[in-house]
């Protein structure tokens, strides 16, 4: 048994939870609406404000489906009541990000400035000139938004210089050794 798909998620009060045919689920609380549709072979029940998800049969299809499904209905229910930021540091002379009206303006040492438009439904902030902040309630947009502007410029590993994630650890490499040079000795 799936140790994570066996755990019940815990369904807030002041979020409205829905279970229509086929899987179709929609989670309704303070920060918006989320719907997806799950796998039909697992089978979700809601009872007490709680929500299980139960596999039909020990079929390694049915095993992998479990702990994703649990996993996708939890952040469906946080993403409606807390949602989710993740954060960007940019490290490198000169690299910095501006909010222009909707979009997001990176200077990456590239020959022109770089306009990122946010995906519908995600909200960003830059709080600082190296840093930004990226928030929604759908934690897969919050990540694919991130993803793209860590694209822009991701950290290379001889100075570390680029757009990198909090807390991401860039592994550094160590540069040409000072050998001697040209070919005689």
């Amino acid at each position: 048994m799936s140790r994570i798909g066996k755990r019940p998620i815990g369904i807030p009060s002041g979020v409205d939870f829905k279970i229509e045919e086929e899987n179709l689920i929609t989670v309704k609380g303070p920060k918006g609406t989320l719907t997806r549709q799950m796998h039909p072979l697992m089978s979700i029940v809601v009872e007490n404000a709680q929500v299980t998800v139960n596999r039909p049969n020990d079929e390694p299809l049915s095993r992998s489906l479990h702990g994703l499904t649990r996993t996708l209905i939890a952040n469906m229910v946080e993403g409606v009541t807390a949602g989710f930021t993740k954060g960007l540091d940019m490290v490198g002379v000169g690299y910095r990000a501006a909010k222009q009206g909707n979009k997001l303006v990176l200077t990456v040492g590239k020959s022109h400035p770089v306009e990122l438009v946010p995906f519908e439904g995600i909200d960003f902030e830059v709080p600082a000139p190296n840093k930004i902040l990226i928030k929604g309630m759908d934690k897969e947009l919050v990540g694919a938004f991130a993803a793209v502007v860590r694209s822009e410029r991701a950290p290379e590993p001889y100075k570390g210089k680029g757009i990198r994630y909090e807390n991401e650890v860039v592994r550094r490499k160590v540069g040409k050794t000072g050998g001697k040079k040209g070919g005689k000795k």
